[in-house]
């Protein structure tokens, strides 16, 4: 007889145990010959070393189940167990969300924007409110967390204000970050369960960077996304794309109907795009209305607004051309 300590260290334990301990329940029934107690995250078995093994063997393969799709049920567990055959992602599957929905390009570009994070280490995605842009990014790198291609997520957005002036906001720096970067934590808490969320950030595997505090920085071995960069200046883009360092990927997101500096500030975003176009090794995805995958209304809005723009201002010049 052995004795063993099985730590379950990155993932939601809830949905390993089951509601009212469901799914440990079954796990003990498939091994009976084996005493199973768990503790918080950690599995304590005693039997014999052939049984043991098998137990172990699977547990691990109902984890990497859970990491892959965020759900797990009572079918899974009896399939892995008695099949011996782990589920496999659909190619087209970026990752699952909490609600174990798949999560995947909805349109020709999102695709092209999957595609560019793969060929590029850098990837600029440009488009209009409600194209995915930015939640297809987080995707992408809780993808690469989970598959361990990359070590942090690190995300960032300029702390501009979208036409109204907050004033000073209380607490420290990361209160005062975190109302610009709600969007950023929204996507999160939909692919990452919420304990295991702030477990990561309490530990800086997620790291949020004002982009204030981020010169003098390497950033390496990590997924690192800018959002709502249209609203940098020149000097806080070029600052930030240099922090790349070893075993980097960076997504810079973007709105250029959404610049909310200043009318004689430029955006750092169009001057980026401008001098980066041709450079080997960064990707350039422009999305457009036809990608909106937010309410339907939102399709509607955009278009209406983009008419009335033509209509009393004429096309910017500075955006026509990247586009």
């Amino acid at each position: 007889m052995i004795e063993k300590h099985i730590v379950l260290e990155d993932i939601d334990t809830v949905m390993f145990y089951g509601v009212g301990n469901s799914h440990l329940q079954i796990i003990r029934s498939l091994f009976p010959k084996l005493r199973i107690v768990a503790r918080d995250n950690v599995i304590r078995v005693l039997g014999d070393e052939e049984q043991m093994a098998a137990f172990e063997e699977n547990i691990e393969q109902i984890r990497r189940h859970i990491l892959k799709f965020n759900s797990l049920r009572d079918e899974d567990i009896l399939d892995i167990v008695k099949g011996g055959r782990p589920k496999d992602v659909p190619d087209d599957v970026v990752v699952y969300s909490m609600s174990g929905r798949p999560i995947k390009a909805r349109s020709a570009n999102q695709q092209r924007l999957i595609e560019a994070y793969k060929e590029n280490d850098m990837v600029f995605a440009v488009g209009p409110a409600g194209t995915g842009k930015t939640y297809l990014s987080i995707a992408l790198a809780v993808k690469a967390l989970k598959e361990k291609s990359a070590k942090k997520i690190i995300l960032s957005r300029p702390a501009v204000e979208a036409g109204e002036k907050l004033g000073f906001l209380p607490g420290d720096m990361k209160d005062k970050i975190d109302p610009y970067l709600q969007p950023l934590y929204d996507a999160l808490e939909d692919m990452l369960p919420q304990v295991k969320l702030q477990d990561m950030m309490e530990k800086h595997i997620i790291q949020i960077a004002p982009l204030a505090f981020m010169r003098g920085r390497t950033l390496s071995d990590a997924v690192v996304i800018l959002d709502e960069a249209q609203n940098t200046t020149p000097a806080q883009i070029r600052m930030f794309l240099t922090r790349m360092g070893w075993n980097t990927k960076m997504i810079i997101t973007g709105d250029m109907t959404q610049i909310d500096l200043p009318r004689t500030q430029k955006s750092g975003l169009i001057e980026a795009l401008h001098i980066l176009n041709n450079v080997e090794g960064i990707g350039v995805v422009n999305l457009d209305r036809r990608d909106i995958v937010r309410h339907k209304l939102v399709t509607r809005i955009v278009n209406a607004y983009e008419a009335f723009d033509k209509e009393t201002k004429g096309e910017n010049p500075e955006i026509s051309s990247i586009s």
